[in-house]
């Protein structure tokens, strides 16, 4: 998906949903069925841990938490986005 095609999320980029989607799919993989529950047992704010799966502004440290809650480097997680 290049940065010029539309979200289908109001007011959230392409790329920060793509983003925020591929952290979702992995939650969900990795057996959490609950962003709440996932962020509580890895001592994470449901909050904040939401707006990431959303594809709202969040930093690059917090992303780098949960991809290594998750065991993923960087180059992986981005390795199939755009």
């Amino acid at each position: 998906m290049s940065g010029k095609e539309k979200s289908t999320k109001p007011g959230i980029s392409p790329r920060m949903a793509a983003v925020g989607d591929k952290l979702r799919k992995i939650r969900v993989e990795r057996g959490y069925s609950g962003y709440d529950f996932f962020a509580w047992e890895n001592k994470l704010s449901p909050r904040q841990y939401l707006n990431m799966e959303q594809g709202k502004n969040f930093t690059m440290n917090s992303l780098i938490k949960v991809l290594d809650i998750h065991g993923i480097k960087l180059n992986e997680f981005f390795s199939d986005l755009d």
